[in-house]
């Protein structure tokens, strides 16, 4: 029997920087990667990631300026799997207000995007998560530590699910106060760590993406 061709992921590329550590993470972890903004490859891959690094605003406005939010929006109404990363999960979210700017992101999920209440910021290095409970994008790793850095985060989880949707798989960290780490969200998936910068936890986790797709 033919081996199965690896699924094909798509890394959105609209400016954000920190792209190639992603690609090579991705390839690593199994995947296909094109690093791409083609409409076309976009949407006909497997999964696409959107990388993020930087300010809320810059990273809509880089998104608009190539229309990714459209694919985003286009893909997941379909039903395709996209997963973002730092910024790139942050802008999934209502807005973003970063040193008194008041930015729509792409309203995936309810809630803001503020600053950490906690005594050093940026939180910058390595912190252990509060895995959800039956998630597939930690299984194996829930113990495991993962590489942030940021400043601002999204603190509570408001988005109610009714009827026959599975329950979103919220995890958690503390730096400070408590944040949200991790969302897998039907076929929105997104971190607030780096995990192309979390070592053998960080492509663990990429690969129980991968894998999903």
């Amino acid at each position: 029997m033919a081996e199965a061709a690896a699924p094909t992921v798509a890394v959105l590329d609209y400016g954000s920087g920190n792209v190639h550590s992603a690609v090579k993470a991705l390839e690593a972890a199994g995947a296909q990667v094109t690093l791409t903004r083609d409409r076309q490859a976009v949407m006909d891959a497997d999964g696409l990631l959107v990388p993020g690094v930087g300010a809320f605003a810059a990273v809509m406005e880089q998104l608009r300026d190539v229309r990714g939010d459209e694919l985003v929006e286009r893909r997941l109404a379909g039903g395709r799997k996209v997963m973002g990363i730092c910024v790139g999960m942050q802008v999934m979210f209502e807005n973003g207000l970063e040193h008194g700017i008041d930015t729509e992101g792409l309203g995936e999920w309810p809630g803001a995007v503020t600053q950490l209440d906690a005594p050093v910021l940026p939180h910058m290095g390595w912190n252990t998560v509060e895995a959800a409970e039956g998630s597939t994008l930690f299984r194996g790793i829930e113990d495991e530590r993962f590489y942030f850095v940021h400043s601002y985060a999204a603190k509570d989880w408001t988005l109610d699910v009714y009827g026959a949707f599975a329950q979103p798989k919220v995890t958690y960290a503390t730096h400070g106060q408590r944040f949200i780490a991790a969302v897998e969200n039907g076929p929105l998936t997104a971190t607030q760590f780096h995990p192309e910068k979390s070592g053998e936890a960080g492509l663990k986790l990429l690969a129980n993406w991968i894998e999903s797709l």
